[in-house]
């Protein structure tokens, strides 16, 4: 079993790049395996490692159909859509809360009138 090469941050070599590097680039990895580690340092916790894919290798990133946008859509007015009021809150609803602001502090609401 072989390591991977570890390089600091800010020193991985051309033709190296993390996952957000190539979506920014409009690639994606395409099934290719990660071939080395980019080692960010922190002061408190252990170093903040990212993946690199080889950049020649990296393919198109699919495009965007009818389809595909509307379920996305759809997706993110469920999440703005309060289920107490059902009104589209604006914003994505918190998970702690589960509703709305209005809905989940109503005696706040009087106060603020």
């Amino acid at each position: 079993m072989t390591s991977l090469p570890v390089y600091r941050w800010r020193l991985a070599p051309d033709g190296l790049a993390t996952r957000r590097q190539l979506r920014a680039a409009g690639l994606r990895p395409g099934g290719q395996g990660v071939v080395a580690q980019l080692e960010r340092p922190r002061r408190r916790r252990g170093p903040l490692v990212a993946h690199l894919f080889r950049v020649d290798l990296a393919v198109p990133v699919r495009p965007m159909t009818p389809a595909k946008q509307e379920a996305l859509d759809r997706a993110n007015t469920a999440r703005r859509t309060c289920p107490a009021c059902r009104r589209d809150a604006g914003y994505v609803i918190p998970a702690r809360l589960g509703m709305c602001v209005p809905c989940a502090y109503p005696d706040t609401n009087e106060l603020a009138a």
